[in-house]
């Protein structure tokens, strides 16, 4: 496998469930680093969602490694996040052989 050309920088964002007082909770997004990476388009859709016409772009999006258990290591139900765009991780694996990279199949979300 060739070396990845990391040229975006990404935030990595995680939810944090935070009580609202009443009962109930809200979610809020928390940064926890940022990474350099590839981004490599995939297949694209057009669906619906609540009446409202949605563009779904998946993406593999390569990343330097972390160990595992590690805060800054990227794993599904986290997101990217660069600028106004967001990237919703599926699924995490490892990039190579010897480890140094991983592979985020994550999902871009626009109203259209």
């Amino acid at each position: 496998m060739s070396t990845p050309r990391l040229t975006h920088p990404l935030e990595l964002e995680a939810p944090e469930r935070v009580s609202d007082g009443a009962g109930g909770f809200t979610e809020n997004w928390v940064v926890l680093g940022t990474h350099w990476a590839q981004l490599v388009a995939r297949s694209g859709r057009e669906t619906a969602s609540r009446g409202t016409a949605v563009s779904r772009v998946g993406y593999k999006i390569i990343v330097r490694s972390a160990p595992l258990g590690l805060v800054q290591r990227p794993k599904p139900q986290q997101r990217f996040r660069t600028g106004t765009r967001v990237f919703t991780i599926q699924a995490v694996a490892d990039y190579d052989a010897a480890c140094r990279y991983l592979t985020c199949f994550a999902e871009e979300e626009v109203v259209v």
